[in-house]
């Protein structure tokens, strides 16, 4: 029997690299609005409205998302939802620390965004029209996206109970983060001593606050799996044939449809006409 295991590793790192271009593509849109979310002057807002016109541009992030939904085959596509899932919602919960000072009017109309922006992160699989496999990605995204709910309402709470609902809605918290919080709300920091003195009693944790923390960018070391099928003995396959039998693994993936998934990568990457192009360019 041949060994093919050299030629699926390679076909799996072809898949990987494309499918982490693609998230890739995705993060650099989305940290665009996520710039555009941090110069909405939270601070003065005057009412609450409807959802904020970053959120309308994150929606438009994902509008190629049944083409790529239909050039992948279910499990391709649930390793891409993966690293998907990895990123967004602790970008979105980090960019709430970068914004200037929050308003409770801002606070309500950013917890307004946020359930937004959950529910768009939420209908990406059926966007896929791929909905196997999804409930691992909507889990961790629904944790990620209710961390930042709890945040807001934290600002949104009383200044003689911030204490309480911090160590009560976000208990993996820090001092540090904390602070930071209270500055979002717009206390000097001569007030806050009283505050950060009453939250320390508490035993309250001293490692570096994840606000500070360094997203970082999707790795391409976990590969993205390949199913194999065992050749007859014997039998020497060629190139195009392993290309062939991989590809045809999962939901009608054709070597022809993974061909041009690729191809439509690759131009989306280098700024050139094609179906993907949105997730790089706006």
């Amino acid at each position: 029997m041949i060994d093919m295991s050299e030629v699926q590793d390679e076909f799996s790192a072809v898949i990987t690299k494309a499918l982490i271009t693609l998230v890739n593509g995705i993060e650099t849109k989305f940290d665009a609005e996520m710039a555009a979310m941090t110069r909405v002057p939270w601070g003065t807002l005057e009412s609450v409205g409807d959802q904020s016109e970053y959120v309308n541009s994150i929606n438009m992030i994902f509008i190629s998302i049944p083409v790529l939904g239909s050039l992948l085959s279910p499990i391709y596509f649930q390793f891409f939802l993966d690293k998907l899932a990895s990123s967004l919602g602790p970008r979105f919960y980090l960019n709430i620390f970068k914004c200037k000072q929050i308003s409770e009017t801002g606070a309500q109309q950013m917890l307004l965004d946020t359930q937004a922006v959950k529910t768009i992160l939420l209908d990406i699989p059926s966007l896929g029209k791929q909905t196997s496999g999804a409930s691992s990605y909507s889990k961790f995204v629904n944790r990620e996206m209710s961390k930042a709910e709890a945040l807001l309402k934290v600002i949104l709470s009383p200044v003689d109970s911030v204490a309480d609902t911090y160590c009560a809605l976000l208990p993996e918290g820090t001092a540090a983060e904390f602070q930071r919080i209270l500055d979002l709300k717009g206390l000097k920091r001569t007030d806050q001593q009283s505050i950060l003195d009453d939250y320390n009693k508490r035993g309250a944790r001293t490692t570096q606050p994840s606000f500070n923390s360094v997203m970082p960018a999707v790795s391409s070391t976990s590969i993205a799996p390949v199913l194999s099928s065992p050749a007859a003995p014997g039998i020497i396959l060629s190139g195009e044939e392993v290309l062939a039998r991989a590809a045809a693994f999962g939901r009608g993936f054709s070597a022809t449809g993974f061909k041009k998934f690729l191809a439509l990568t690759e131009a989306a990457k280098d700024q050139k006409d094609g179906t993907l192009r949105k997730f790089f360019v706006g």
